[in-house]
């Protein structure tokens, strides 16, 4: 196998797949797993933009966002929603590298 067995870095084996995703592109829990993380990693921006605007630290001061306590939770809820499916897709894929 070109994953060490007893290797515990798991970022160090996310980084080989991501690496190796094009020779083992026909996996689709693979496509599934890099798709939720990008999708993740884009919430998490998104929640992040929303919070911030919601205390009106950037955006423009004529947006509805802008310092509106709503944003704010609604920023957060979005970035755990994030995280949860960032967390999601790596388990899908660590998952899928342990049976490789």
């Amino acid at each position: 196998k070109w994953v060490k067995e007893k290797s515990k870095n798991h970022l160090f084996k996310l980084s080989i797949l991501f690496n190796f995703y094009g020779k083992f592109s026909n996996n689709s829990s693979l496509k599934i797993g890099l798709s939720l993380i990008i999708v993740g990693i884009l919430m998490l921006v998104s929640g992040g933009i929303f919070h911030f605007q919601g205390q009106g630290v950037i955006g423009p001061e004529s947006s509805f966002m802008y310092s509106n306590p709503d944003w704010i939770s609604y920023g957060q809820q979005i970035v755990i929603v994030g995280l949860i499916i960032v967390g999601a897709g790596i388990w899908l894929i660590l998952s899928k590298s342990a049976r490789l």
